[in-house]
């Protein structure tokens, strides 16, 4: 699969994540507990990093919150669990991390708002934190918001603009305001002395079209990595649709270098999902593989049994369930793609396409089930245990194709002279 050009950055490390340049596009999340609830915000964080969270970001909005840092580490910690915290801050940022500088140190990066950062001692505030960042020898992210745009230089731009004699349109002024506020900060951060390869931007807006529009200005203006992703995508299919669509744009043309997808999580719902999502948008994309991937037909009137739905999402589990142990005993298994097909239409076909696949039959078909391995018929299925029998395949498909010693494709390295 041909993947896009990524676009030349600096590379900065996140707690030894790198993010930018060749490296691959990061997944971050973001924690909704109170940080100063540290069981909680430690289960959440674990979960978020178990789930495939590579960076996790936690809220730092007050003094509860800074002391607590420091021990959602430590519970980190404890846990096994290495995922670097960066802590979000928003206009006592720089009071909190002077005055709790076991916070300063536990924290892998901070986010910075220069739209909320001191008012008219708004650049006062902001060394105050540059200046935390480069004692603990941390990274900034300089993240603007269409929300919380810094008034004085909108109002500025917003004026010279009504002045002209052709004014453009405000929603381009205020874009434009949004990447002026990104750069003028960063050069603020780089004059008191921050490298090129401690700063990472982002631009966050809700539409999809501006979220284009405002990062291919800011891609144009420098080669600081950039934080992708929209600010409130919204809840369930809206959420996920939405981000796909603005995401997918931008990362087609190397725009991207850490991405986060901001879902509104139900009542209750699992706060791991904007995660999964990221993952499938990366991994749709062809930047990375997380977890195989099975490719499984709408159904029709051909396919009015349920059976292959069902087979089809009890395959999708047991991947997910198994990839954890695979992830360190099967290297390159996330690459393994498995078909699932309704009825003998596109069944055959799409399962020689695919690693391992299996064409179910539809209805009024014979009760028979093809199985393909690496575009082979292998078998053929039939009866009550039709599922278990597959999954004992894909088992032993797993088991010879993929782990220390193999490129991959199931060839022993020491047969390829690497």
């Amino acid at each position: 699969m041909a993947t896009p050009l990524r676009r030349a950055t600096a590379t900065v490390l996140v707690g030894g994540v790198p993010v930018g340049a060749s490296h691959p596009v990061v997944v971050q999340s973001m924690t909704n507990t109170d940080t100063a609830d540290v069981p909680r915000t430690v289960a959440q964080v674990a979960a978020l990093a178990a789930a495939g969270s590579e960076l996790v970001r936690i809220t730092v909005n007050n003094d509860e919150a800074a002391a607590a840092v420091a021990r959602v580490g430590d519970g980190l910690d404890r846990l096994g669990v290495t995922v670097p915290l960066i802590g979000d801050f928003h206009y006592n940022g720089h009071l909190l991390l002077t005055r709790y500088p076991e916070c300063a140190r536990a924290l892998a990066k901070y986010r910075i708002n220069p739209g909320n950062v001191g008012g008219k001692r708004h650049d006062e505030h902001f060394r105050a934190i540059i200046d935390v960042a480069m004692a603990n020898g941390k990274p900034v992210r300089i993240g603007v918001n269409w929300g919380s745009l810094d008034q004085a230089l909108l109002t500025d731009m917003m004026d010279r603009n009504a002045a002209l004699v052709r004014p453009r349109d405000a929603r381009d002024v205020m874009m434009e305001a949004m990447v002026e506020s990104a750069i003028r900060s960063a050069a603020q951060a780089e004059s008191a002395g921050m490298g090129r390869d401690q700063i990472i931007l982002s631009a966050k807006v809700s539409g999809v079209q501006d979220l284009v529009d405002v990062y291919r200005m800011l891609a144009a203006r420098g080669n600081y990595p950039l934080h992708l992703g929209l600010t409130e995508a919204g809840m369930g299919s809206k959420g996920i649709v939405a981000s796909a669509a603005g995401l997918a744009i931008l990362l087609q043309e190397g725009i991207g270098d850490t991405i986060r997808v901001s879902l509104t999580p139900r009542p209750g719902g699992d706060r791991t999902e904007e995660v999964l999502v990221a993952q499938q948008i990366l991994q749709s994309l062809g930047l990375r593989s997380f977890t195989p991937q099975v490719t499984s037909c709408p159904g029709c009137g051909r396919t009015t049994s349920t059976f292959f739905q069902q087979m089809a999402e009890e395959i999708q589990d047991y991947l997910r369930a198994k990839m954890p142990l695979w992830k360190l005993e099967r290297p390159g298994v996330e690459s393994m793609r498995v078909a699932v097909m309704g009825c003998v239409v596109n069944g055959p076909g799409e399962s020689k396409h695919a690693n391992i696949g299996i064409s179910l039959p539809g209805t009024f078909e014979d009760p028979k089930a093809p199985v393909y391995v690496d575009g082979r018929l292998v078998v053929t299925l039939k009866g009550e245990r039709i599922v278990p029998e597959f999954l004992e395949i894909l088992e032993e498909y797993v088991g010879s194709h993929y782990g220390a010693g193999r490129d991959g494709l199931g060839v022993p390295v020491a047969a390829i002279g690497v």
